[in-house]
């Protein structure tokens, strides 16, 4: 992890939470001056608080909590009634955070735990790793994914099937859609899409990259061949290099390993891979799901790989084959 990226973007997650406080404060004081019985309900509701703790420190009587808790339920129901004749409700006065899991700090604490939180994951994913893979994603999305580009014929001697290039991919569509419904099972498939250059393989990863960023989830956009120099870089020590990345293909929630056989290969590319798609498989604290896309056919994967890799593809992902012409043409037309 680049420690100057990770400073710019707490500085950055700083402006962002400040900015929501003040708003929020904004928000408040000019409903108040509109309607300052709301300050008052505010007011009271710290005076009872605080008038309360001191009783209680001073006479040890936890039975005023009781007391305490019923007049100010009654004074945030009196609250509730004048915001919702305003239509409104009680988050309108409170901060609202680009990411409510953190409130915007990049953390978050749990028992006795702090961690750093999926969004700030993702944004040094994003500004170490996935360069501009991940940067079409206002377009690269279901939102823009259209079944017209796919032909409706059905040319067993042309496509090698017995189904329409579209019948295809209406199944491919419903199988990514299960597997992001499903994606928090660790016992449910991942995804290879196989195929020519051309047919929305890659636009489909972005596609599904896109519905679990939105879930939470963090994503890691890497091509092969980037992706395993970089692991040797790693191996062999080299300036610049860093544990994280390596961790990172092992942990991030969602791995897409694009153009899967454009990688010049050796023995040990071929241990690395394995170790990637074997380990994450084996990963049993979390859901740690891949999509791998590439241009091979399944006899192709066959031949370029040992069969210790080919036989975790085989046994653990959904195999989606994607024929047709390519869209590339049709989207221009």
């Amino acid at each position: 992890m680049n420690s100057s990226n990770l400073k710019k973007l707490l500085l950055e997650y700083n402006r962002k939470r400040m900015s929501a406080i003040y708003d929020a404060e904004q928000r408040k004081n000019s409903l108040y001056e509109v309607h300052p019985e709301l300050q008052k309900i505010d007011d009271e509701i710290s005076k009872e608080a605080i008038s309360v703790s001191k009783q209680m420190l001073a006479h040890k009587d936890t039975s005023l909590l009781n007391e305490l808790n019923q007049k100010i339920n009654d004074l945030k129901s009196k609250k509730q009634e004048i915001l919702s004749s305003l239509g409104k409700d009680e988050s309108y006065l409170k901060p609202h955070y680009e990411c409510e899991d953190c409130s915007d700090t990049g953390y978050i604490t749990n028992s006795n735990e702090t961690i750093m939180c999926h969004c700030l994951k993702q944004k040094l994913f994003n500004l170490e790793y996935n360069n501009s893979n991940l940067s079409n994603l206002d377009t690269e999305n279901f939102e823009h994914f259209s079944f017209d580009l796919y032909s409706n014929e059905v040319n067993e001697e042309k496509y090698h099937s017995k189904i329409s290039p579209r019948k295809n991919m209406e199944f491919i569509y419903k199988l990514t859609h299960t597997f992001i419904d499903e994606f928090d099972d660790i016992n449910k498939k991942n995804l290879l899409f196989t195929g020519n250059t051309g047919l929305g393989k890659s636009f489909l990863s972005s596609c599904i990259a896109n519905e679990l960023l939105q879930q939470g989830k963090t994503v890691l956009y890497q091509t092969a061949p980037v992706m395993l120099d970089t692991i040797m870089d790693y191996r062999f020590g080299k300036e610049n290099s860093s544990k994280d990345i390596y961790d990172s293909l092992l942990n991030v929630d969602l791995l897409i390993i694009d153009d899967l056989g454009t990688e010049c290969i050796n023995n040990m590319k071929f241990s690395e891979l394995f170790n990637i798609i074997n380990s994450r498989l084996l990963n049993s604290k979390k859901a740690t799901k891949t999509i791998i896309s590439t241009n091979l056919s399944l006899d192709n994967l066959f031949a370029t790989y040992d069969e210790r890799i080919v036989s975790r593809l085989v046994g653990h992902y959904h195999i989606c084959h994607f024929f047709g012409d390519d869209i590339r043409f049709s989207k221009k037309g």
